[in-house]
């Protein structure tokens, strides 16, 4: 009897152990259930972002002179094409090609001995003539003393009367024949009709050269070098926005002042060479919708070539107060031009119209306030809305006057 109780017992506190086991691990279980639970159930704590740090100021305001940029060429004021007046045979060429030449100097000898042969065959039918006139001068005051004896009919004396007067226009033509003659010799000393740099010859020396007006040979050509002009076409848009300042009094017309240009080379660093307006075309090309105009400039050291490339700038605005920023602050929002401002620590973009561009600075035509403090760096950063640290101490507005040749519209807009 005692064994069976031992057993009894034995199998007793097993299945006890075996429950306690089991309620202990459901008692984990449960309670990892309900940590994950209470883990996932809290949302997590939002943390504002930190604000954007940048740079930033306010517009500058200057009293500036704003020009218009354009490309254009020197063009010679005379061109000129040295042709032959009268044929015959290339004699000599008194100049060196490509050197300056002045107005007068000979340049090309046509062999003038047939020229002086016809001028002294004129000059012999001169005086055959004389002696014609002379002797029929005599005959009519013959003619007239018998007429007044009676002795002559009147028919006789008035056929002495036509024959001078035929001798007197016989030896009109015959000195018109010299004269022609002369001035035929003296076209085979071809002289340069202007100051300037002649171009290679031509025609070599013993070729024959056609003269006269229509057909002759050209010889060579010179072009003037001082002064040059600057030939460059203005676009339409331009060319209206003169005439409205010209009727409003702020810019004079080119057409009747003479505006003053800035020119300068390729290899120049800004515009360092000064000239005025001397013309503007009559009307605008419809191909190009541009009008043609042109400035004229010293040339003293000739350094100007004529078809030689040329950087113009053009008056555009007289002395005006300004509104400029710095061309970095400048974004491009798809077709528009914007610029990030500071409005109560939040950026905000504002569409603006820009002008010329002066030292690194753009000219603002529209679009922004003279208070507004303007992001200058971190462009990239900045959201619309963003909160925003402007780090550098903004700039009070300034007004100062900026020298009259620092304005050029790099980007008219």
């Amino acid at each position: 009897m005692s064994v069976l109780n031992k057993a009894t017992k034995e199998v007793y506190w097993r299945r006890t152990a075996s429950t306690l086991v089991l309620v202990a691990a459901a008692a984990g279980l449960a309670a990892c259930d309900v940590g994950f639970a209470k883990q996932t159930t809290e949302a997590p704590v939002a943390t504002a972002p930190a604000p954007v740090v940048v740079d930033g100021r306010r517009p500058t305001i200057k009293t500036v002179t704003e020009w218009d940029d354009y490309t254009g060429r020197f063009a010679a004021v005379e061109h000129v094409e040295v042709r032959a007046r009268v044929s015959g045979y290339l004699d000599a060429i008194h100049f060196k090609d490509g050197q300056i030449v002045q107005k007068g100097d000979r340049l090309f000898t046509i062999d003038p001995r047939p020229f002086e042969a016809e001028l002294k065959a004129a000059e012999a039918e001169i005086a055959n003539t004389q002696a014609a006139l002379e002797f029929a001068r005599k005959e009519l005051d013959r003619a007239r003393k018998l007429l007044r004896r009676g002795t002559t009919p009147r028919r006789t004396f008035e056929e002495r009367e036509a024959a001078v007067r035929q001798a007197e226009a016989a030896l009109l033509r015959a000195q018109a024949e010299r004269d022609r003659a002369r001035l035929n010799l003296q076209f085979t000393e071809i002289s340069a009709p202007t100051s300037g740099r002649v171009d290679r010859h031509m025609v070599s020396v013993g070729n024959l050269i056609e003269g006269g007006d229509n057909g002759a040979t050209i010889l060579t050509s010179i072009v003037s070098l001082d002064p040059i002009h600057v030939v460059f076409d203005v676009d339409q848009n331009a060319l209206v926005r003169y005439t409205r300042a010209s009727r409003d009094g702020t810019r004079p017309s080119s057409r009747t002042t003479a505006n003053p240009v800035q020119v300068g080379l390729a290899d120049d660093v800004g515009f360092p060479y000064s000239g005025t307006m001397d013309f503007v075309s009559n009307q605008v090309d419809r191909g190009t919708g541009t009008i043609r105009v042109r400035a004229i400039i010293e040339n003293d050291e000739f350094l100007f070539t004529p078809g030689l490339f040329a950087n113009v700038r053009l008056l555009a605005n007289p002395s005006t107060e300004t509104m400029l920023i710095p061309d970095v602050a400048v974004a491009t929002d798809q077709a528009s031009r914007v610029v990030w401002t500071v409005e109560e620590g939040k950026a905000r973009a504002k569409v603006v119209k820009l002008g010329p561009l002066i030292d690194g600075e753009r000219v603002i035509r529209s679009g922004l306030a003279a208070d507004d403090v303007v992001v200058t760096t971190g462009l990239h950063k900045v959201r619309p809305g963003q909160s925003v640290t402007v780090r550098q101490p903004v700039l009070k507005t300034a007004n100062a006057a900026s020298s009259p040749s620092n304005l050029s519209n790099g980007a008219n807009q």
